[in-house]
């Protein structure tokens, strides 16, 4: 079984930073893509970054040059600079991997997603 394990949010003022970890885990897991997502009050979820295995990141036009993605193995980060009041969302962190049965080793792709963690930016 695939999980996801966020962690980082939190309250700051406009300006500041805040660092975004999560880490997945699960048996021979090997991540192909992973990837930040955000929510905010009242709209829908919304791709923040993504970040593929031999390709570079990519970015949401209106975090471009505030955020930076980054991945050790299973492990995806959202370094997140100069943060706005409308960066105010629930954070959610996906990975398109693959895992396998630990007990006939058959393989399961499938795109998982953590329980999210909030950040909020007052201004």
């Amino acid at each position: 079984q695939v999980q996801l394990m966020e962690s980082g949010g939190g309250l700051v003022q406009a300006g500041e930073s805040l660092r975004l970890s999560c880490v997945a885990s699960g048996f021979r897991l090997s991540a192909r893509a992973m990837a930040w997502y955000r929510r905010a009050p009242g709209k829908e979820r919304e791709l923040v970054a993504e970040i593929r295995t031999g390709t570079s990141a990519s970015y949401a036009d209106s975090v471009k040059g505030r955020f930076i993605i980054s991945r050790d193995e299973n492990t995806v980060f959202l370094q997140m600079n100069s943060l706005k009041p409308e960066d105010t969302a629930v954070y959610y962190c996906n990975a398109d991997a693959i895992s396998y049965n630990p007990y006939d080793d058959s393989p399961i792709v499938g795109r998982y997603w953590g329980q999210g963690t909030q950040v909020t930016v007052s201004s």
